[in-house]
């Protein structure tokens, strides 16, 4: 069992990057404040296959074409960039919409899309940024021993899905009460406005920061 030790640090620095607001924490809160509590939950696993395909890719050694091949990395940030820029537009666009009926059930599934798009959804917001592809390559790059015991792959990509989708499910939960479906009713155009304007600046970051 000592022989997988190394899985407690990379676990603590996935949890730390994990909890930093990004454009993954934006869409989890927007959608389970705007939609519902089983959409924000599907959105969380998809975020939480962004992560474990990142983790795949990391172990692969393919994080370091992203960071040796400049222009792939370019074009991934372009492409990354463009996608943050449309969420927020939907986000701005969405905030002069009526007012929702955030009662939860089969009804609400129906009137706001079906899970699957909010599992993708979540999943391609999570692959739009390359870096989190560095990031998590970097911390297994730090932590990782030369010579990983067996099933240590499949074991820390599935820790990585855990640990990714169980802390936006935890947002997703918290801010889908009806205490927080009430304040989005109330404030739903200044927060999809303030939402938008965040995601767009990320949108920028993710461009043009070196």
């Amino acid at each position: 069992m000592h022989d997988y030790l190394f899985f407690i640090p990379i676990a603590i620095a996935l949890g730390v990057g994990v909890i930093s607001p990004g454009p993954s924490f934006i869409f989890v809160t927007q959608t389970a404040m705007q939609k519902s509590r089983i959409h924000g939950i599907a959105t969380s696993l998809g975020m939480g296959t962004g992560a474990l395909i990142y983790s795949l890719v990391a172990i692969m050694g393919l994080f370091v074409i992203l960071q040796t091949v400049p222009i792939l990395y370019l074009v991934l940030k372009i492409i990354g960039g463009l996608y943050l820029f449309y969420i927020a537009y939907s986000m701005w666009k969405r905030a002069n919409d009526p007012k929702i009926d955030t009662t939860q059930g089969e009804t609400s599934i129906n009137q706001h899309g079906s899970l699957g798009k909010a599992y993708v959804l979540g999943l391609l917001t999570q692959l739009s940024n390359p870096k989190t592809a560095i990031v998590i390559g970097g911390i297994f790059m730090a932590f990782l021993p030369d010579r990983i015991p067996d099933y240590s792959i499949p074991l820390l990509s599935m820790m990585a899905f855990i640990i990714d989708a169980g802390w936006y499910m935890i947002v997703a939960i918290a801010l889908s009460t009806s205490k927080a479906q009430s304040i989005y009713t109330r404030f739903k155009k200044t927060i999809n406005r303030f939402a938008s304007g965040l995601m767009g600046l990320l949108g920028l970051k993710l461009v043009f920061n070196q």
